[in-house]
Order: C-alpha cells, then structure tokens, then sequence
C-alpha cells in the first residue's frame, strides 16, 4: 500500500485536494506514521464551489488550512466504526457531525466512497468540499 497522499494522487479523483495539501504545506503531515482517516472531496466536489473559490484559497494558506484540517480524523476510522458516530472531532479543532440515518452524511457531504486504505489511514470519499462554521 501507499501512505494517504500518494493513495489520493493514484486515484485520480483528487487532483484538486492534492493540489491544496501541497499549496497548504501539508504533504508531510499526511505522509508521516498516522494514522488518519481524511474525508476527501472530489475534483468533481471542488468544481462545485463558486467560481473562483479555489483561487482564492490557494492565496489564503491559513483559510485553506483550516478547510482541509477540517477534512481530516487523527486515527483509522473504517466505515464500520463511523456508523456507530454522531460526530468526531477534526484536525482543525472543531465537531464534524456525523448522520447514519440514511446513507452517511459527514456535516453536508455524502460519503460517496469508504474504505480505501492506505499505510497510514483510511480515504472516505465524499461528494461536498466540507467548510468549518
């Protein structure tokens, strides 16, 4: 297997969130022992951002941080164990609410996806770009 970012980039759905992990300066932290378990968004879920959002982000390092640590669980959270979850808490400090009653919705994303492992984590696709109150 291969750690979570080279997981993402040999997927090909998240060029964008790789892109912004590496804008973001956090490539080492997802590569390092772990584990994480990362809701990641899709390139189709980014395109679903207003226009120019991506941009902007890209110029404002502490607000893409922010986003993207928000995406992200310290430990190996399989799909099994988030159906038993109301919320987690994520890198970036805050709840991320969890609902089970029909499907899996991580705060306004669908899991789309579970399970794709990687050395050091779990991947759970997810269809929204997920955004911290």
């Amino acid at each position: 297997m291969a750690d979570i970012v080279d997981t993402a980039v040999r997927n090909g759905s998240f060029n964008t969130l790789v892109e912004a992990v590496k804008a973001a300066g956090l490539v080492d932290t997802l590569k390092s022992t772990g584990p994480f378990t990362v809701f990641a968004p899709t390139d189709e879920a980014f395109a679903h951002l207003p226009t120019g959002t991506i941009d902007k982000l890209l110029g404002d390092i502490p607000q893409l941080t922010k986003i993207l640590t928000y995406h992200v669980l310290e430990g190996k959270v399989m799909s099994k164990d988030v159906m038993n979850l109301d919320k987690a808490t994520t890198f970036e400090g805050s709840d991320l609410k969890i609902d089970t009653s029909n499907g899996v919705k991580v705060g306004d994303a669908t899991v789309v996806k579970s399970d794709i492992e990687a050395d050091n984590g779990v991947i759970h696709v997810i269809d929204t770009v997920l955004v911290p109150q």
